[in-house]
């Protein structure tokens, strides 16, 4: 019997599974007209918002809180009246690396009729007090560097993923990655591959084996279909197609793999537009990412995706995903084992594709939780079965 057979029994077996998600609204300290929430999971396993917040001055400041229980910490601030850019797939990440030891890092746009972006990192050993911010990349021309993520790669140590477009958007981008230490100086930078989707953000997790990395691809036939690398054992593995859609598109689509990890376990949900065929789908791989089961499709309408996945404590996986209809655009959430088996779809949220920015899902001691952009501020809803 295989693995996933034995997950599809089990899953069967599994009272209620489908039952429909709920969306219970919670307060959050984020301020009047915040954007871009992001989470990760405190050393405690306590659930960490962040986002980027408006100044009575008209500046903005990188922010966050931690809740604990049913309470929010007071709002710290990581950093202010800095050049923050102001989109969607470019979300600022504050993580609690080890006990006491934060670090945060953010994209700035210093001269919006430029190309120019840049990675930004700060650290702290309390976080409340952060240090001056670094740049966290050696090429500083005036060129896109973003599309970051983060993950503590040792007991000191974080891995910034990025991408760098040295010669334009016409010219293969670089997947990069920069090696920090616990204060947020830069101690190794290297190009991972030569040639990416440009505009797509990248994801890295920890996985139980090492370091696991999900981004979208790019050929020289304009396939952009979804690519995994892993870290282990000191070197890193030849790309893996998770799954070859084979999308062909000369353009860039800017929507990102999303992936969950839980020890060996790992659940990735992308968007693809092949065969003009909106959708998303998800793929569970059971020995940390060396090899993945088939996809399975998870929308049921016309998707947008902009995807976001977490783990839940018994092993199901909650995704999340924009999808567009006459009345607006909805962010769905859906249940579904690593077997394939998949709940009923629920609605989040409603709004404007542009008011909702993108959406992100975390699991922690507290419950399942789901972030994402308002007109008035970032809003925060507790997912419940």
């Amino acid at each position: 019997m295989t693995y996933f057979t034995l997950l599809l029994l089990v899953a069967a077996a599994l009272p209620g599974f489908a039952q429909t998600l709920r969306a219970e609204l919670v307060a959050n300290p984020s301020g009047k007209g915040s954007i871009q929430p992001n989470w990760s999971v405190a050393a405690d396993g306590s659930a960490v918002l962040s986002w980027v917040e408006p100044s009575p001055d008209g500046t903005l400041s990188l922010r966050y809180a931690v809740r604990r229980g049913t309470q929010w910490s007071e709002p710290h601030t990581v950093a202010s009246k800095r050049h923050f850019f102001r989109h969607a797939a470019e979300v600022p990440e504050v993580m609690e690396i080890k006990p006491g030891t934060w670090m945060a890092h953010w994209i700035e746009q210093p001269n919006p009729s430029s190309d120019e972006e840049d990675v930004y990192v700060s650290s702290s050993t309390d976080g409340v007090k952060w240090t001056a911010p670094l740049t966290a990349h050696q090429d500083h021309n005036p060129v896109e560097h973003g599309l970051a993520s983060m993950a503590a790669s040792g007991p000191d140590e974080v891995s910034l993923i990025w991408l760098e477009a040295l010669h334009g958007e016409d010219n293969p981008t670089f997947l990069m990655r920069t090696i920090l230490n616990a204060s947020g100086k830069e101690v190794r930078e290297e190009q991972l591959q030569g040639d990416v989707c440009g505009c797509c953000p990248t994801t890295i997790v920890k996985t139980a084996k090492g370091l696991l990395i999900a981004y979208r691809g790019h050929t020289p036939e304009d396939i952009r279909d979804i690519d995994v690398i892993r870290f282990e054992n000191g070197h890193w593995s030849k790309p893996l197609l998770l799954n070859a859609d084979n999308w062909k598109l000369n353009a860039c689509p800017t929507n990102a793999a999303a992936v969950a990890v839980k020890g060996d376990r790992v659940a990735i949900a992308w968007y693809t537009a092949a065969k003009s065929s909106p959708r998303v789908q998800i793929a569970f791989s059971a020995d940390s990412g060396a090899t993945f089961s088939k996809p399975t499709l998870l929308s049921t309408g016309r998707a947008a995706g902009y995807t976001s996945v977490a783990f839940e404590d018994d092993g199901t996986a909650i995704a999340s995903w924009l999808e567009q209809g006459q009345g607006g655009t909805r962010v769905l959430v859906r249940p579904i084992t690593p077997a394939g088996v998949a709940g009923t779809v629920a609605e989040a949220a409603k709004g404007s594709r542009s008011a909702l920015g993108y959406p992100r899902l975390i699991h922690a001691s507290g419950g399942t939780f789901i972030a994402w952009d308002d007109p008035k501020q970032v809003q925060v809803a507790r997912l419940t079965k």
